[in-house]
Parts: C-alpha cells; structure tokens; sequence
C-alpha cells in the first residue's frame, strides 16, 4: 500500500510517501514552507486590486498581509468560502475592510489567488519531475481545526471537543476522521473538498496536527519501550501534551506556546502524569485548557517534538526528543501512516 501523508503546520507542511512494502526510513520526505507563508509572500509581490477565491485554509500571516496590502491603497475582495480563513463570522471580516463576493467574474481586473491547505496538483508536477510515481491508495492530510461555533469562541470550542473526544480513555489514532468529518471543523471539511475538486474519488483521512503529531511519537522507538509517559507537541503557536498509559490518552492539556516557560511547562507536565491538573488552571492563564481521566502510574519520560520543543530543556524532567522513522520533522506525518493502517 502506498500512502500519501502530508502535515500543514504553521511554518511547515511536512509530506511522507510511504510504501508498505519498504522500512519506514525509507520513504520519500519533503519539507516545504507551509501554504500560508507563500501565499502571503506572492501577495507582497503584487501591484494590483486582489480577489481570493478557493476555500478555507490556516490563516497564518495572511491577515496581516492582507492588511498591509490594502494600506497602500489597494482593494480586496474574498469569496465567502475562502474569506472564512480570516474569521468565520463574515461580519467581522468585512469590518477589516475586506470585501465580499460571490461574483468572481464582476473583478476582471483583479489579480486572483486561489487559497487553500492543499494543492495536490503543483505536489504531482513536482514528484513527477523526479520521475516519481505519483499514484496512492490511501491519503491522510493534518490540519490544525479549532471548529466554529458562533455561541462560542474558538478557544473555548476546540479545548470542549478534544474533551468529548477524550470522554474515555483512547488511543491517539481514534482522533483520525474519514466519511465522519463533524460539521463544525470547517478547515477538515475543506480539505476533503479540495481534494475531491482535484479529482481523486478516495476520501482522504483527516486529523488535528497535534494529536498527528502526539499519534507519531508514540512510535519512537524508545516510546514502544514504555508504558506510562507523557507526550508533548510544542508548536510555534499552541502546545499540546498527553498523558499516555497502556497505549491509551489518560489526559490532556494544551496552551498557548508564547505563554510558557521552562518552569510552567514543568509544573504542568507533572500535574498533568499525576492527575491533579485542572481546567481552569490553564485555561485562566491564557491556555485551552485541561482535561484528565486518570493519572498515570509512572512518568517514565516526557517525549517531546515540535518546532519549538527546546523550551523542555530549560525543564528538569527526563525528556526525549521524537524522532519516529528517525526523523524529528515526521511525527505528524507518521501519526498519519498508523492512523490509515490502524
């Protein structure tokens, strides 16, 4: 089985092509500026009125330079779809002063960019031009999905899913969704759509890149190794840990980055292996918030990944940085792989 595995970050979109049939180790790996980033760069380089077309994607810089570009005088206009990527509620949208329509043909004169997560397309030119085979059976894409809900802010909705979800103790891999994307993760539904609008019949699988990410770690080899840990995504922009026992979550907390230090993120981790973490703790401190089952019966060691992950080392816990299929920069990515062959 060949799988194609592709995890959009905030800085980077990770790409694994995985044959079943050879070591993990040696699948074909990319590393690429994540979508926002050269969008935003290709908006900088014009000199005109810009409509945006296409679908919902991680936003990134793009407000920012969205609003940069309509400093210098120049007009923007998104359709609905797409202009979600910058608030879902499209009232607020407009009261940056971006425009709204439908109408794509009305704005003739306007440079179009397309936005979206996923371009299947400009990634097959490219394998292909190595002459490599670009046909799969099976494709997984993470993306990070806070959910709408127009009673309630993001914050507080995504940490209120992850929560039902974790009703139980499960497995890192039951966060995975394919025919059962909810509704409410407007980026997921997205995604499914682009890569149906490219042609493939497949239904993608879906997922969050943090529980991706904590899903890969756990086959580090020296995580297979133990039994009671904790797993630990630090990300430029939010960071996400788990307490793992038996090979099942047993609890939860997830933060903003920028808000940590060595020591909070010490006392967390601890409080979070021994139960006694609460919501409100994290969440009064700018977090998401935190959630747990049960504690753990030992911290054997923390495994951490993550763009940001040095911030453990101004920690005194025992850490591991993961590096499944030895590659720190593919948890997520192998997160996805186990996730598709279960």
């Amino acid at each position: 089985m060949r799988i194609l595995a592709i995890d959009v970050g905030t800085g980077t979109q990770d790409i694994m092509i995985y044959d079943t049939e050879k070591e993990l180790e040696n699948s074909i790996k990319l590393v690429l500026p994540s979508p926002h980033l050269f969008i935003s760069q290709k908006i900088r380089e014009i000199e005109n009125d810009i409509y945006f077309k296409g679908e919902i994607m991680g936003g990134g810089k793009l407000k920012k330079t969205i609003q940069e570009h309509m400093d210098k005088g120049y007009d923007v206009v998104m359709h609905p779809t797409c202009a979600r990527t910058i608030r879902d509620n499209l009232e607020q949208v407009k009261s940056f002063g971006i425009k709204i329509s439908e109408n794509e043909k009305e704005f003739k004169d306007y440079t179009k960019i397309s936005l979206g997560d996923i371009n299947i397309t400009k990634l097959s030119e490219f394998l292909l031009g190595y002459d490599l085979e670009f046909d799969f059976d099976k494709i997984a894409i993470a993306v990070q999905d806070h959910g709408y809900n127009e009673n309630m802010g993001d914050r507080d909705f995504r940490f209120e899913k992850i929560r039902e979800k974790v009703s139980k103790p499960i497995s890192p891999l039951e966060f995975g969704f394919v025919e059962d994307i909810p509704e409410y993760f407007t980026r997921m539904q997205a995604v499914k759509r682009q890569i149906k609008s490219e042609g493939i019949e497949d239904t993608p699988l879906v997922m969050d890149t943090k529980f991706a990410s904590i899903a890969g770690m756990c086959y580090d080899e020296m995580v297979e190794k133990l039994n009671s840990f904790v797993v630990i995504d630090i990300g430029n922009g939010h960071t996400t840990a788990a307490s793992i026992e038996n090979g099942k979550i047993q609890g939860v907390f997830e933060h903003h980055t920028s808000s940590l230090t060595g020591e909070s993120l010490e006392r967390y981790i601890k409080r979070l292996a021994s139960g006694e973490i609460t919501h409100e703790e994290v969440y009064n401190d700018h977090g998401h918030g935190a959630h747990v089952l049960n504690p753990i019966s030992k911290l054997e060691k923390v495994i951490v990944s993550g763009p940001k992950r040095e911030l453990i080392e101004k920690t005194n816990l025992d850490w591991h940085h993961a590096a499944p299929g030895g590659d720190v920069m593919m948890t997520g990515t192998v997160g996805l792989v186990k996730t598709i062959l279960g």
